[in-house]
């Protein structure tokens, strides 16, 4: 139970916007993903201007989540259990500890393969596909987050 009314509506706003998020990063998931990412697709990107948006969509959406849940979420919902906040990393530790997360290392390649995404869009066709697939790998992993925020704050 939370006792804060202010950090109960914090937490809520929080949750339903990563609600929202994920909405939209599963829909772009699916269009994207409907023809498997090689690096002669990602080699056509400057031709094909919708497969260049579906891949700056993406590859924003899934940021957007991962930022909204590690960033936003994960501290409020600790704020407003009682718990200390810390860095970023001791946070993600805290949040595995309470089985939010399952591996707290793998959120951390999630926000190492988000930076990559960006980084090295234009450079390597190769690298970016290798990327961006396994971006698409960790949807569900955002998703199972999400939904266990939204079930939690929820009950309480």
């Amino acid at each position: 139970m939370i006792a804060d009314p202010k950090a109960q509506q914090r937490l809520l706003h929080f949750v339903r916007l990563a609600g929202k998020e994920l909405q939209h990063l599963q829909l772009t998931d699916v269009r994207l993903f409907a023809v498997p990412m090689d690096a002669q697709r990602v080699d056509r990107l400057a031709a094909d201007p919708e497969l260049a948006e579906r891949v700056d969509a993406f590859v924003a959406r899934f940021g957007r989540l991962q930022d909204t849940l590690g960033d936003k979420v994960l501290p409020a919902y600790l704020v407003a259990h009682g718990e200390r906040l810390s860095t970023f990393v001791e946070n993600l530790d805290r949040a595995e500890k309470l089985g939010i997360v399952s591996d707290a290392q793998t959120w951390l390649d999630m926000r190492r393969l988000r930076n990559q995404m960006i980084h090295e869009y234009v450079e390597d066709p190769l690298v970016l596909a290798s990327a961006l697939n396994a971006a698409h790998r960790f949807v569900p992993t955002l998703a199972a987050v999400t939904g266990w925020f939204q079930a939690r704050v929820h009950a309480d």
